[in-house]
């Protein structure tokens, strides 16, 4: 489902022009219709098109030594964070162009039937890598259950509404260990990419995760990206015992085995045309 709101006709064309400063979020509504039943676990992923993560000064706009929760990196973050990497001579926390730009709309499920909107449970826990959560990314030393002292004398990342110790009400999955940031900060290779934002559990073996009909998309559209061209979208999707859709690896695969199984019928030719001349010269009698 793409929320853009490029087209003039859609219910985000209101908010195109949203910036980064802007004190009033805008809502808006997309309704839409599931043809098919989803019978396993739903992935909600958010999308993003031209949007270059694999820029080379952005991928290396980061402080692992501050993410990892090293106190003496919290309050002097690495050069590699410029330009944000102090903001009205504080120390930002965390620092860098990836931060910065931390993806921040927030997307809301609902079923209709009946007209009676009924709200799907999004699972917020469970969408990042283990090793992320629990090895890469830590908060400061110190009292795990007061972040806002831990993060004292530090300021938020300018594009942020609040700072990082305030990103979610559950001391687990606050501060450095939020993950949707942690999600976030994994790069993607393409210009075009998804990362996953949310996670629809199947509740019983007698019941689709999602049936089909008609459904409700809540948007909190906060990310501005009609600047730079950009597009949003909002994807569902599943996964089978093959793992999830995933069309770059086998368009990469079908490319490079198309160009070996022609190199190797012109190298054929070539041997079987050219291969067997006698090239000794001969030695007369």
């Amino acid at each position: 489902i793409d929320y853009t709101g490029i087209e003039p006709s859609s219910p985000c064309n209101k908010c195109l022009n949203v910036s980064w400063g802007s004190t009033s979020p805008c809502i808006c509504i997309i309704n839409f219709t599931l043809e098919h039943s989803f019978e396993s676990n739903v992935f909600m992923y958010y999308g993003l098109s031209n949007f270059y993560q694999n820029h080379r000064r952005y991928v290396k706009s980061r402080d692992d030594s501050q993410l990892n929760g090293d106190n003496s990196s919290l309050l002097n973050p690495s050069k590699e964070c410029e330009p944000y990497r102090t903001n009205e001579d504080k120390p930002i926390a965390p620092c860098g162009a990836i931060a910065n730009s931390m993806f921040n709309d927030t997307l809301e499920l609902y079923h209709i039937e009946n007209d009676t909107q009924t709200p799907i449970t999004l699972i917020k826990k469970g969408i990042a890598w283990w090793t992320d959560k629990n090895v890469k990314f830590r908060n400061p030393t110190g009292d795990g259950n007061n972040l806002t002292a831990l993060f004292q004398g530090t300021t938020k990342p300018v594009n942020w509404p609040k700072p990082v110790y305030m990103l979610d009400s559950e001391p687990d999955n606050n501060g450095f260990i939020n993950e949707d940031f942690i999600v976030w900060m994994r790069t993607a290779a393409l210009p075009t990419f998804r990362k996953l934002y949310r996670l629809i559990e199947r509740k019983n073996n007698l019941q689709p995760t999602l049936q089909a009909g008609k459904y409700m998309l809540n948007i909190t559209y906060n990310y501005p990206v009609h600047s730079f061209d950009g597009r949003k979208r909002m994807i569902l999707s599943t996964i089978s015992w093959m793992g999830g859709k995933n069309p770059f690896l086998g368009i990469a695969y079908i490319t490079v085995g198309s160009i070996c199984f022609f190199l190797g019928v012109v190298l054929l030719i070539i041997h079987h045309k050219y291969g067997n001349r006698n090239t000794s010269a001969d030695i007369p009698n």
